[in-house]
């Protein structure tokens, strides 16, 4: 689903240049389910906006789902991501002035389907998001996990070969975190490439597969390639003596 080569993406003022991500190397198989761990800077959401196409990139080559998008225009972009991804985000991005059927009809309306057709699909995702009976309340009716369940139906309505979360438990509590895990789960069962970012070790274990990002490259923790520690107290003689500085 995902084949990155030698991926560069620099962000650029003035007098700086940062590299979020340097010349790495990423494949994802279609139907995986993937958690992306990482300190804070470490290039997991730059990384999930270059494969969600969000964001360009800066040297080397993505192949989508068969496909070379590392030269498309923004029209073709747009294309893709429409037919082909599906986002969700930590903080929602639901459109309070929309109630759930409306929101969740978002992503089909630039399809051009016809009226009946989108209702079913709406219809489909709510049933599996558990959310059928509240079709017309309003985000600010909904509870936080259940805004979630509504920005998980959206994701899958344009049934995508590839979903992309980013920290989408991050504003929920332990239980609704695992609802919401328990639903991208049933997802990926169904055959979609889910690609989760997350702050929660425990979290990340439900998936198959964990990739460690630190400062802008990835280690696969499936072949236990942890990066080395930069300082070991014990090692070097000042372990913890109950002191503080």
């Amino acid at each position: 689903m995902i084949n990155m080569q030698n991926i560069q993406k620099i962000y650029r003022t003035e007098h700086v240049e940062t590299h979020a991500l340097s010349g790495f190397n990423l494949n994802i198989g279609s139907g995986e389910f993937v958690s992306l761990m990482g300190p804070s800077g470490s290039g997991k959401t730059t990384l999930l906006n270059v494969a969600g196409l969000l964001d360009a990139f800066d040297g080397g080559s993505y192949i989508l789902d068969g496909e070379d998008v590392s030269r498309l225009n923004d029209r073709q972009m747009s294309r893709i991501r429409n037919e082909k991804i599906g986002f969700i985000f930590q903080s929602f991005n639901l459109i309070p002035d929309l109630n759930v059927f409306d929101n969740v009809d978002v992503p089909l309306r630039y399809r051009g389907l016809a009226a009946g057709a989108r209702r079913e699909r709406i219809e489909e995702a709510l049933e599996i998001v558990g959310l059928t009976s509240r079709i017309s309340h309003y985000p600010a009716q909904l509870s936080g996990g259940q805004q979630q369940r509504v920005a998980v139906a959206r994701a899958v309505v344009g049934t995508p070969k590839l979903i992309l979360a980013d920290e989408p438990t991050g504003n929920l509590d332990s239980a609704m975190a695992n609802e919401i895990m328990d639903l991208l789960e049933k997802i990926n069962d169904l055959g979609t490439t889910v690609v989760i970012v997350t702050h929660d070790p425990e979290l990340a274990t439900r998936s198959p597969r964990q990739i460690y990002l630190l400062d802008g490259r990835l280690v696969d923790l499936e072949k236990d390639e942890r990066p080395a520690p930069l300082y070991n107290p014990v090692e070097n003689g000042t372990a913890d003596n109950g002191m503080s500085a």
